[in-house]
């Protein structure tokens, strides 16, 4: 008879944990309620005036939204295979994947500067109307933890060309993908709500 292999307690408890610091995952729980509260928001008042928010919603470059989207995906992809990486002790592929997950980040940034900068040479800002105050507060917001998400990413990157990760020490660089998760799905979220939506 051959033995069927069963899991020791450590390794399941290892399996079955939430990834990172757990202190993060509560960070990350009240920012999607904030979140949740603002989409709320807009919904009910888009509700009310549909005309005027697709009025000015059809002013929004909807390909520049997609490539921002396509960019957060991708970041996205680069920060787990790090993990991985990490986690086959393979450290000189963690640093090329959260470099490459930080040029995301930061082309993220300049489509959406280049986007404001365009509006507001335009005329349009958050007084515009009740459309573009939701557009300006809710990206803006996401901006302002892309840009901490940018930080925590460099951190770890220089991290990884120090070799600090690998397959026993990856609860720091699974805690930064976890934040840097929350930011893509935030903005997977708000593109089809406010670029989208009719």
């Amino acid at each position: 008879m051959t033995a069927i292999a069963t899991p020791s307690p450590a390794s399941a408890a290892t399996t079955d944990r939430l990834p990172g610091d757990q202190d993060v995952w509560i960070f990350i729980f009240a920012e999607l309620l904030m979140f949740g509260a603002f989409f709320v928001a807009y919904i009910f008042n888009w509700v009310g005036n549909v005309e005027a928010y697709t009025r000015s919603q059809l002013t929004l470059d909807r390909s520049l939204g997609l490539v921002n989207t396509l960019l957060l995906i991708v970041s996205s992809w680069a920060v787990v295979s790090a993990v991985e990486a990490a986690r086959g002790n393979h450290s000189r592929q963690v640093a090329r994947l959260l470099g490459m997950a930080i040029f995301c980040g930061l082309s993220f940034m300049i489509v959406k500067a280049f986007e404001y900068t365009a509006k507001l040479n335009s005329g349009i800002s958050i007084l515009s109307d009740d459309f573009y105050m939701f557009y300006f507060c809710l990206t803006g917001i996401h901006a302002l933890h892309v840009m901490a998400g940018l930080t925590i990413l460099v951190v770890m990157f220089l991290n990884a060309r120090e070799g600090r990760y690998g397959a026993q020490t990856t609860k720091g660089l699974e805690t930064g993908a976890s934040y840097w998760h929350m930011v893509d799905l935030l903005w997977i979220f708000l593109f089809p709500l406010l670029y989208l939506l009719r």
